[in-house]
Order: structure tokens, then sequence, then C-alpha cells
């Protein structure tokens, strides 16, 4: 078993150095992804071959969902140290 799992989509190539693209200096060698339209780490569909029909719709619901969570989570820890500054002025008050 290998200690790596080549786990590439079928459109990056085997290149050797970053020909035509020198762009080693900011560790990202884009010659090997010439021919790839787009990749979503972990998101659905991609944007090149014939897969491409739902990609854009999917990543427009998965960032909704990102941007949904992050203001639900913003709302109920502030409503959280909310409770726990009421909670410590009802005490502070009962020491006066």
């Amino acid at each position: 078993m290998p200690g790596i799992i080549d786990s590439a989509p079928p459109c990056v190539e085997k290149v050797a150095g970053a020909q035509p693209a020198d762009d080693t200096a900011d560790f990202i060698v884009q010659a090997a992804y010439e021919q790839c339209a787009g990749i979503m780490t972990f998101g659905p569909g991609t944007t090149y071959g014939e897969g491409a029909a739902g990609a854009g719709g999917a990543y427009l619901v998965l960032t909704w969902i990102g941007i949904i969570f992050m203001v639900v989570t913003l709302v109920a820890w502030v409503i959280y140290e909310r409770q726990r500054l009421a909670s410590h002025v009802v005490r502070l008050r009962d020491r006066v």
C-alpha cells in the first residue's frame, strides 16, 4: 500500500517542473492544473466535463448554507454571552 494516495482528478497532468508557468516561489504549480476549469475540494460536482450541469447551483447552495450557519452561530454566541453577563450582574448586586 502506498504511503500517499493520489486522489487528483483526471484533468491534472503530470508535468516536470513548473513549465510553462514558473510560479514555484508561491508554492503553486499551475501548469499541472491547466486543463482543469475549476476544482472545489469539498464541493459537489465540477465545472469541467459532462458533470458541469449542477455545479454552479450546488456551489451557490453550499455558500448560502455556510453564510446562514455563521450568522446563526454568531447570534447564538451573543445570546449565550449576554446570559452569562446578566448572571454576573445579578451575582454582583446580591453581594452589595
